[in-house]
């Protein structure tokens, strides 16, 4: 007869990113893979959303995924997959330029879909997958 094993949940929460604003963790650990929530440009020190200069949306969103990755004491390097969500495509090439800013290859995985509306109405929201190698 076959045993399953249960795999344990363990939730990452740092200060230095945003408290969730809903019923879910920062992150959740999985045997060697964490899931890490949406994330939006909300300043933690501020407990304000970065608006108006799309650029400094993005780099506060990025910010804010790493402050999640350094708590479970892995880096973005460690990313296998992202979905980024945005409501103009045409900031493609924008989240390109600071992802390339952000990481080296093997660059993750990733999805980019253009979307109605976000949380907060914010301009973009990014979720990841990391491994812990």
């Amino acid at each position: 007869m076959t045993q399953k094993v249960k795999m344990k949940k363990q939730t990452i929460n740092t200060a230095n990113a945003p408290k969730p604003v809903g019923p879910y963790s920062q992150a959740v650990k999985v045997g060697d893979l964490i899931f890490i929530s949406g994330q939006i440009p909300i300043d933690p020190k501020q407990d304000a959303l970065i608006v108006g200069d799309f650029t400094a949306e993005t780099r506060q969103v990025f910010d804010n995924l790493e402050a999640i990755c350094v708590q479970a004491s892995i880096g973005l390097e460690d990313i296998v997959k992202l979905n980024i969500f945005l409501k103009d495509l045409s900031k493609f090439d924008e989240v390109n330029k600071i992802m390339a800013e952000k990481f080296r290859e093997p660059y993750p995985a990733r999805a980019t879909i253009q979307v109605v509306r976000l949380p907060m109405d914010v301009n973009i929201e990014i979720d990841a997958i990391a491994v812990i190698q």
